[in-house]
């Protein structure tokens, strides 16, 4: 790999006696991790059942629920579209695990698609609080709403907004705020080639300045008192170091907790920034207008399916504080009674979308299905990962049971609906989603 000679003497100035290492680094592929989704199962559970073998051995050291692959191709898996895991790069793991996220917070994700820190940031409120992940991108929101659903994420607002316009609606409001920030991308050097390509002096100085920028909107959202993480996955000082220096000087009241740089050939990861800052402590001024939700009466279709097909509510299973129905057309959501007020918001996902309201029946939601576990459905057929692809690809199979909906599960995650007609398991995975998978 030929890299940047102007990045290359930069790095030397800074690595001095390291830059050979560094240098070397390149040589090797680069490091893939998983991360294992604890909304959908313990680690142990994962470790117990995984047909790979990881374990304890290849855990990543900053994230306990990170673990090596080294070339399993997981990505083509019935464990992945169960959203049993994340594919995630390992140093990117390690900001959420700064947040100190607890429970009922309420986080921003600010610059979040694809969604590996989104739903990180899930994992660790496990169904508390409110999690607001942002893409300004409309594509790339999609993908970022499409992983929040894969991963069984039921607390999530999935927005669509340039950071100006949300810190007018969201003053002050959030107890964590992370801003992993678009960057020059030197840590993707090694995983991405083309990025060697793309790389210039220009674009590392004006990354810098859209990182000042999202920063100085991450400041008016964040709570007094609260956690502001900054990210990149790049080495500059200009975009790094730099950066926060220069927040802090134009912001008074932040104390920077700590500042850690992962360099490839010090770790197995391709290499982030990462800084912690806590704002002074204070009362907020702020106050907001909450949601509203719908009358109990509109939904006795879907009160009929909970009472046919789940040993509870949904509202029950979502957390133990209170919740409310509301809709976008037909589609119902289930979301947290502290939730904001949406009107004038670009909401890709408002909250757990339990499915459609059609002319005299309800029809589940995907995501409904990957936020149960298999003990929340009275009818659950248990299926092989064999079975499980071929689920996937969009086939009916054969099996026993009750007449009607029945959550489909593979190694006890749940992994879609079917419905059961004649002992035919008729397939209502989305089509949309339907592929083709390699199982070992």
């Amino acid at each position: 790999m030929i890299l940047p000679e102007e990045f290359c003497e930069r790095v030397r100035t800074i690595l001095k006696d390291e830059y050979d290492d560094f240098i070397k680094s390149y040589e090797f592929n680069n490091h893939r991790a998983l991360r294992v989704n604890t909304l959908k199962g313990s680690i142990d559970y994962f470790i117990q059942n995984n047909p790979w073998g990881l374990d304890d051995g290849a855990a990543v050291p900053w994230c306990q629920e990170g673990f090596y692959l080294e070339d399993i191709p997981a990505g083509v898996h019935p464990y992945h579209e169960a959203g049993v895991y994340y594919i995630q790069e390992p140093s990117a793991m390690l900001p959420v695990e700064e947040l100190d996220i607890k429970r009922n917070d309420r986080v921003l994700d600010l610059c979040a698609s694809p969604g590996g820190k989104s739903t990180q940031i899930a994992a660790h409120l496990n169904g508390s609080g409110l999690l607001v992940c942002n893409e300004i991108n409309l594509s790339r929101a999609g993908v970022l709403s499409e992983n929040i659903e894969r991963m069984g994420v039921g607390n999530a607002l999935v927005l669509n907004h340039d950071p100006a316009f949300l810190s007018k609606r969201f003053p002050e409001f959030f107890d964590r705020v992370l801003v992993d920030s678009p960057c020059s991308g030197e840590g993707m050097f090694r995983k991405n080639p083309e990025a060697v390509s793309e790389w210039s002096a220009d674009n590392v100085r004006m990354c810098a300045r859209r990182s000042a920028d999202i920063l100085n909107e991450a400041d008016i959202m964040l709570k007094p008192g609260g956690r502001l993480v900054y990210s990149t996955c790049t080495f500059a000082p200009e975009e790094d170091e730099e950066c926060i220096d220069r927040f802090i000087k134009e912001h008074e009241g932040y104390e920077l907790l700590r500042e850690q740089k992962l360099w490839p050939h010090k770790v197995k990861g391709e290499g982030h920034f990462c800084a912690v800052l806590k704002k002074a402590d204070g009362k907020s001024q702020s106050r907001y207008q909450y949601i509203r939700g719908i009358n109990d009466k509109l939904l006795k279709d879907y009160h009929a399916f909970e009472n046919e097909y789940l040993k509870t509510t949904a509202r029950d299973m979502f957390d133990d504080s209170g919740a409310v129905y509301i809709t976008y057309g037909p589609e119902l959501y289930l979301v947290k009674e502290y939730y904001p007020d949406l009107k004038g918001l670009k909401v890709l996902r408002p909250g757990l979308h339990l499915g459609t309201l059609k002319k005299d029946r309800f029809e589940p939601s995907f995501a409904l299905s990957h936020f149960l576990k298999k003990e929340d459905a009275l009818n659950v057929t248990e299926i092989d990962m064999k079975t499980a692809s071929e689920y996937i690809k969009g086939m009916t199979f054969a099996a026993d049971g009750s007449k009607g909906y029945h959550l489909i599960t593979v190694d006890g995650y749940s992994l879609g609906w079917g419905k059961l007609s004649n002992n035919v398991m008729k397939n209502h995975y989305p089509k949309g989603l339907r592929k083709q998978l390699q199982v070992q």
